[in-house]
């Protein structure tokens, strides 16, 4: 299974390098940092501000919980296809982009044991094609699934925040991944900071561990101020980019994934196009 498990991981990455589409694997060391949040709110904003197709995975395997931040129907989800059905059975569409939902509880080890991260490797490389984005929202901490996932993306975003908790369980993640696999491609996202001077020092010591005994160099993706709007966007079962698109969060969130994509906002490029005509105006 190991050998299959290794196949397909490198299927996906070679259809990553070959493919327009690029797949987002999101992880954290701990739970409690606001990751499912964010990878929600990145697929909102590709979805709606980009223009972009998106798909989103939750691949929490047991303790899913991205329905309860899209207000979705979890009768439909990853089970079936960990058993063999066809991703594109379990797919339900809101807010303009695609998502497959994760599931919670577990009736017995033995089900837990006989899933496999396999099928839905191989449903990721058949649906690749339809798509420009597929966002792995990953299970907190370190498993099979969530490693195996993480090692068939292009790119790791490690959401944390300045709690050392968090910050020390982020490096346990990202120190495992690269010992173990060479899988350097990490971003890092600091969450729930109180001041951008918070977020660069929270940062700046994960950075400064990674290059001092990893040998690597670290990204940061940007920085993610606490928002109360996120518990209320919750409670009403809505992205909160999508019900305070102007939240500092919101505004923050919409940087990082500019940067992700390299292109600029729509509303800036319509701005150009409004003072490209009026220069033409002023100009006759």
């Amino acid at each position: 299974m190991e050998k299959q498990a290794e196949k397909l991981i490198e299927l996906v990455r070679e259809k990553n390098r070959s493919s327009r589409c690029k797949v987002l694997s999101f992880v954290s060391g701990k739970g409690g940092v606001g990751k499912t949040s964010v990878s929600t709110s990145f697929a909102y904003t590709l979805a709606n501000v980009f223009r972009k197709r998106v798909l989103l995975l939750d691949c929490d395997i047991g303790l899913g919980n991205v329905h309860l931040l899209l207000g979705l129907d979890p009768s439909k989800n990853l089970k079936a296809v960990l058993r063999g059905s066809s991703l594109k059975e379990v797919i339900q569409s809101v807010y303009n982009f695609d998502v497959v939902l994760g599931f919670s509880g577990i009736d017995s080890l033995e089900e837990l044991e006989s899933y496999e991260a396999a099928n839905l490797l191989v449903q990721l490389d058949r649906v690749m094609d339809s798509y420009d984005f597929i966002i792995l929202d990953n299970s907190a901490g370190i498993s099979r699934f969530t490693v195996n996932f993480t090692r068939a993306a292009s790119e790791t975003y490690v959401v944390t925040t300045p709690e050392p908790t968090a910050l020390t369980d982020a490096y346990a993640f990202i120190k495992s991944v690269y010992k173990v696999y060479g899988y350097s491609s990490f971003k890092v996202i600091i969450n729930s900071a109180l001041s951008k001077s918070e977020g660069f020092e929270t940062f700046e010591r994960l950075r400064t561990s990674v290059e001092r005994f990893l040998g690597f160099r670290l990204k940061l993706a940007g920085i993610l101020p606490h928002s109360c709007r996120l518990k209320e966007a919750l409670n009403s079962g809505k992205p909160v980019v999508h019900l305070y698109p102007s939240d500092p969060f919101s505004l923050e969130l919409r940087k990082i994934v500019q940067l992700e994509t390299g292109e600029a906002l729509l509303e800036e490029k319509e701005s150009f196009i409004k003072r490209l005509i009026r220069f033409f105006k002023e100009g006759s």
